[in-house]
């Protein structure tokens, strides 16, 4: 089989943790390019792959005819621009999460890939999970019952990531906990439910243990690199929201930064018949009713790579065509329901979707 040859845009950590290596698993696979507007990056990629190109300008990668498809791993706010450019240059893309800064930005995304036919999947990697398989099926099997109500919870200690920086811009990123760390947790939940229509969102983002950035206190942060505590601080630090869906209803919990020194990762399913609690990233426990006991039960499986699977799948249904999971088409509900919070917050009053 003919290699398929691909770029990579974007040499920051997630493309190095997860999709660079697991592109390089595939056999029938060659990285054609790696583009950084940091030269120095996608040169760092060359040499330590020893494979592909460095080049700082993506139009020279989406102008090849050689190249199939794309991973986009770039800061949020260029998403919308590189995606479309791709799309309408005829290659196929992979955007990592979230889809777009703002649910407009997300739409523009999806109009052209309506128009173009080309495959636009988003990096939402846990639909690739073993474990967020498994639940999903428990509840298509109805083995929860009606799941009526699923709770999240996404609290770190101190753990906002590259202070001042591309994170904490709300220009550059969208937002803070809510977009990069509660969009994995409302994807799940989508997911897992078959895709609810939703009716109604209230939120509130606070901004607060991050706002006076010199001050902030921390043992270790992600992207320390990036941090200038001479930038921007304008995103939120803490979340909440309760969202009513045509199926369950939704509340959670997440923060960046909290004084609270515990932090929790998890979703609660809760079912008339059974209710499951995912640890995220991890394993899930079920809990239940038999031969009128209280029973828990912690199945146990094997956790296969969910980078992995998601570029695997992403190669595969490029020759093939199929439709994945994580296609604009079914991700685009996450992003409504994001900008629902955000919209909620602002306005200090409950959003109804149309």
């Amino acid at each position: 089989m003919e290699k398929m040859k691909i770029g990579i845009i974007g040499c920051g950590r997630i493309a190095r943790a997860a999709h660079i290596p697991s592109y390089r698993k595939c056999e029938d696979v060659e990285i054609k390019y790696f583009c950084d507007i940091i030269p120095e990056k996608a040169q760092e990629c060359v040499d330590q792959y020893k494979t592909g190109i460095a080049v700082a300008d993506y139009h020279d990668v989406i102008s090849d005819p050689e190249v199939v498809a794309v991973s986009i791993c770039t800061p949020n706010m260029a998403h919308k621009f590189i995606s479309i450019d791709a799309l309408r240059a005829g290659k196929h893309v992979l955007c990592e999460k979230p889809a777009a800064r703002v649910y407009s930005e997300a739409l523009e995304m999806q109009e052209a890939q309506h128009e173009t036919g080309m495959t636009l999947n988003i990096g939402v990697v846990n639909r690739f999970n073993s474990a967020v398989n498994k639940v999903k099926q428990l509840i298509d099997d109805g083995v929860l019952g009606e799941v009526y109500h699923v709770y999240a919870s996404f609290r770190r200690y101190r753990g906002i990531p590259g202070l001042g920086g591309a994170f904490t811009t709300n220009a550059i990123s969208g937002g803070g906990a809510l977009i990069d760390l509660g969009v994995h947790y409302l994807d799940i939940i989508m997911y897992a439910m078959n895709d609810p229509k939703p009716l109604t969102a209230s939120g509130r983002a606070f901004s607060k243990l991050g706002a006076d950035m010199k001050k902030y206190v921390y043992e270790s942060m992600w992207a320390e690199d990036t941090k200038d505590l001479n930038g921007t601080y304008d995103v939120d630090d803490f979340v909440t929201a309760f969202v009513r869906t045509d199926g369950p209803t939704i509340t959670l919990n997440g923060s960046w930064a909290q004084n609270i020194g515990q932090e929790e990762g998890y979703i609660d399913f809760l079912g008339t018949e059974a209710g499951i609690r995912l640890n995220y990233g991890g394993d899930f426990t079920l809990y239940g009713v038999k031969d009128g006991k209280l029973y828990n039960e912690k199945p146990e499986f094997a956790h296969d790579n969910m980078f992995y699977n998601e570029i695997r799948a992403f190669v595969d249904c490029v020759r093939s065509g199929e439709t994945l999971p994580s296609h604009i088409d079914r991700n685009i509900l996450t992003s409504r329901l994001m900008q629902g919070i955000y919209d909620s917050s602002m306005t200090d009053r409950e959003v109804v979707f149309e």
